[in-house]
């Protein structure tokens, strides 16, 4: 299957400014769904995050398109009714389950890092910006609970921008997956792989990137046409959580969810859950903070990316 091809197995309906903006070449940011559902962030802070993250991309010229399912259909950019709804969605979509909520007319389904990276290739769009993204969970060796995340960043030629991983996870097993499979993993202006909440894992980026356009020309020179680029932007200083703090509060909530039986999909929604109850609601702000920011560097490389297109 061709390239071309793969992208038209998914054909999304595109908004019209999201579709105007493409026509013309202008740059465009993908945004996830599930970030701006109960699922990712307590209401009203996920209709916080939502604004707030437009705005950053609106803020330098971009135009903002959020991703999820509507009605059985997938949708590239949404209307403020449509993005109602999204605040109030419950059932995931990852990239396997796209074709089964067409199939099955799924009502609202709000779309991971995986779906949205697929949705974004098939519709040409190549910068997204998301909070953190999945990957190697711990104790993988036994589950092989590995994220559909980063085969979707793998095979899909758009760069995903995030805060590193989500801290819960093995983070040191996530960098070697990423390796195996062939992703570029980029710094912005940082030495350090982000931990989500914290700015460094104390894990060494593989590749530190302080211009944008050096960004967009690893994704014009990579060596494999389906491959994605990872650019990890640390959580704005003011913003971090102490590691002391984070740490003792992540090992309380992987605790709870091995005695809880927690598994698979589910585990990541249960634990942001805990999180936010260990820190008294102090992870909330955070993620809007890393959220927006991540939504500002991303408009930066898509304004670029928009000038020199791949």
């Amino acid at each position: 299957m061709t390239d071309n091809a793969k992208a038209q197995a998914v054909r999304p309906i595109l908004s019209d400014d999201v579709a105007q903006a493409l026509a013309e070449g202008r740059a465009v940011v993908a945004l996830e769904s599930t970030i701006f559902s109960t699922l990712g962030l307590p209401a009203p802070a996920n209709a916080d995050a939502l604004e707030g993250c437009k705005q950053a991309v609106l803020d330098h010229g971009a135009t903002p398109a959020v991703t999820a399912i509507l009605d059985g259909r997938p949708h590239v950019g949404l209307s403020s009714d449509e993005e109602k709804r999204v605040l109030q969605g419950a059932r995931k979509v990852a990239e396997r389950d796209l074709s089964v909520a067409q199939a099955q007319g799924w009502d609202v389904g709000v779309t991971t890092v995986s779906a949205t990276v697929a949705l974004s290739h098939a519709a040409g769009i190549s910068v997204f910006a998301t909070g953190g993204i999945g990957g190697v969970h711990r104790g993988s060796e036994l589950s092989g609970d590995i994220s559909a995340d980063l085969d979707a960043i793998a095979n899909h030629p758009v760069i995903t921008v995030c805060a590193g991983a989500k801290a819960f996870l093995d983070l040191p097993r996530t960098l070697e997956y990423l390796e195996t499979v062939g992703v570029p993993v980029l710094g912005w202006r940082h030495d350090w792989f982000p931990a989500f909440y914290t700015r460094s894992s104390g894990l060494p980026i593989p590749h530190r990137v302080d211009d944008v356009r050096v960004v967009c020309d690893v994704l014009r020179l990579r060596a494999r046409p389906d491959t994605g680029v990872l650019l990890t932007v640390p959580i704005p200083v003011d913003d971090e959580i102490p590691e002391s703090r984070i740490n003792a509060v992540l090992t309380a909530a992987l605790d709870s969810t091995a005695r809880a039986g927690v598994t698979g999909p589910a585990v990541t929604p249960y634990i942001l859950e805990r999180i936010e109850k260990e820190t008294d609601g102090q992870s909330v702000p955070a993620n809007l903070a890393l959220a927006r920011n991540n939504a500002d560097i991303a408009a930066r490389v898509a304004v670029a990316l928009a000038s020199t297109p791949v």
